[in-house]
Order: C-alpha cells, then structure tokens, then sequence
C-alpha cells in the first residue's frame, strides 16, 4: 500500500486501452502500474477496469488466473472503477451476454452491452457527472453499453438520452464512456479520491 497523497491505482492490463487509464491517472495525481497477476493485484492500492471486449476480458481473467482474485478485490470493498467494457465487469448481472461471460460483480445493475451500437456508431456527447465540477465532461461512447436497472445501494451519476451512463456503489465507480481518451481527467480524479478515502 502507498502514502494517501500519492495512492498507488492499478490498470488491469489483460486486454483494452490500458495505456491512455496510466496517463490519466498519472496525472490525477496516482502512481499507475499495470496489473497482470494476483500479486500484482495485491500491491495497489485501487483497480481501473478499462474499456475493450468484456467477452475476452472474461476469458482471459480466467486464463491468468486473475477471476477469483479480481472477485475477492471488489467484494472487500476495494476501490473499483470501470469504464465501458469494465462498467460490464462490474455489473452483477448482464444482457445480451454470451451464457459463458463471467463478471467481476460487484454493482447491483443490469447492464445491457453494445447498448448504443456498433463501432461505426461511435459518438461524442457532454455529460453532466454528478460530483464532478466544473460543467459537463466530454464522454466517448464506443460500442457503449448502458445500465438497464439499478438496486437500492446503487447512486446514479449520469444519464444520457435518456440512460444511465455512470453509476457508483460504495467503492465501485463505472461508466459507459470513455473519459480517458479526452485529456479531461476529472472522472479519473474522482476515483483517486475515492482510493485515498478508502486507504483512510
């Protein structure tokens, strides 16, 4: 574990845009390292989920051995924060799923994949996050999904047309969107705030 002021965040480096969350968070003001192994997963302090193919992200987890670990890191109330194919990851219950897709859990919502098309229907839209100031953040949606329902523990950050588009439950942060591909780092300070609070 790492002092507070400088919070060690890990990047699950299995498949997806790792390199553009290692940035972000680097200048969010974390330490960032990708995380590949269990005991690489032991030594951060909190976990980013990137976007990619939630299916192979499945598969893989499965063939590092990284599953149950990753499972064991969210239900201990690990700070978690997913994006797109990682809102997937974290959801505790999924549609339009391949019956072997495996998740990580650890929010109660069902998440719909592909929800907002295809990759040539890949869009760019503002939206309004709660607890992020300072105006809309510009959102990134490729082959986005959206979250169909939420339970009661379930705090609804952004909707978009309509659909929820970020949510958090305690520790675990997940979005539809994309906000590392922007240079807009206010979502990725928001986790690492919610990681020194948790290191508290």
């Amino acid at each position: 574990m790492s002092e507070l002021s400088t919070p060690t965040i890990g990047v699950l480096a299995l498949q997806g845009d790792v390199r553009e969350h290692l940035k972000a968070l680097a200048d969010a003001g974390a330490q960032a390292r990708p995380v590949r192994r269990p005991e690489e997963l032991a030594e951060v302090d909190g976990l980013v989920i990137p976007g990619g193919e939630s299916t192979t992200m499945s598969k893989l987890a499965i063939v590092f051995g990284m599953l149950e670990p990753l499972r064991a890191f969210v239900a201990a109330g690990r700070p978690v924060y997913g994006t797109c194919a990682g809102m997937i990851m974290v959801a505790d219950k999924l549609l339009d799923a391949r019956e072997d897709q495996e998740t990580f859990g650890g929010v109660d919502m069902i998440v719909r994949r592909n929800a907002f098309g295809r990759q040539n229907e890949s869009f760019e839209a503002a939206i309004d996050v709660a607890g992020i100031p300072g105006g809309p953040v510009e959102g990134v949606f490729i082959r986005a999904p959206w979250v169909e329902s939420v339970g009661a523990a379930v705090e609804v950050l952004a909707t978009y047309d309509g659909h929820t588009v970020a949510v958090r439950q305690g520790n675990v942060l997940a979005t539809s969107f994309h906000p590392e591909l922007t240079g807009d780092h206010r979502v990725h300070g928001l986790f690492v705030e919610m990681v020194r609070s948790a290191a508290r």
